[in-house]
């Protein structure tokens, strides 16, 4: 197996699994500055042009990050993906983690990390405001439904906190207002314990610096 990456969130949680898992995969960088996901071929792989992607096979290729997640566990036949009500549990965190949580750290994630990074200049006052407070907003649904629990799903680690928790290693850099959320502030605790979460990319992470 092929996983197509870039130093940015999306990839991230795919490659966290990845090495949480130890997955065989041959992990194979994307440029993005210099286009590479827009080229004939990758986008032969990935008509979006985005990362991440899992070529399993010739006539057998994955898209989108949470998808990439789930099938590298199923593949390893790890409980990162439980079977029954769980499952259902775990599809409605990566709902509302991509509609919600992670939309709104990632749009402080952009402001912050990307902007600089590909010279857009400085982060937009008026989109950070916004992002804050919609953030606020999510992360004390989170903060309340994390008082008594390890992970999203109980004692259990899933593909959701993988994916829930990815803009977090970022907080600091992004402005994220994470220290106010302390159950989420624990939660993310007990994610960088886990080398795989801490250092998930074959290279460093820049823009986690």
């Amino acid at each position: 197996m092929k996983l197509y990456y870039a130093e940015t969130l999306n990839p991230r949680k795919a490659c966290a699994v990845a090495k949480y898992l130890n997955s065989p995969v041959e992990y194979v960088r994307v440029e993005l500055a210099k286009g590479a996901h827009k080229k004939p071929e990758y986008l032969a792989m990935n008509p979006n042009g985005k990362v991440p992607t899992l070529v399993v096979s010739e006539d057998f290729v994955i898209w989108e990050a949470d998808a990439i997640m789930a099938y590298l566990a199923r593949f390893a036949g790890s409980d990162l993906l439980p079977e029954g009500d769980k499952q259902i549990e775990v599809m409605r965190w990566l709902s509302w983690g991509t509609q919600h949580f992670t939309r709104h750290g990632g749009g402080l994630y952009f402001e912050f990390c990307i902007k600089p990074w590909i010279g857009l200049g400085d982060a937009d006052p008026a989109a950070v405001k916004s992002s804050q407070e919609q953030f606020r907003l999510f992360a004390k649904i989170l903060d309340e439904h994390l008082a008594n629990k390890k992970f999203l799903l109980g004692d259990q680690l899933t593909i959701a906190d993988f994916s829930v928790g990815v803009t977090l290693p970022y907080a600091k850099k992004a402005q994220i207002p994470l220290p106010e959320f302390p159950n989420v502030a624990r939660w993310h605790d007990r994610l960088n314990e886990l080398p795989a979460w801490r250092d998930p990319y074959p290279v460093p992470d820049a823009l986690a610096a």
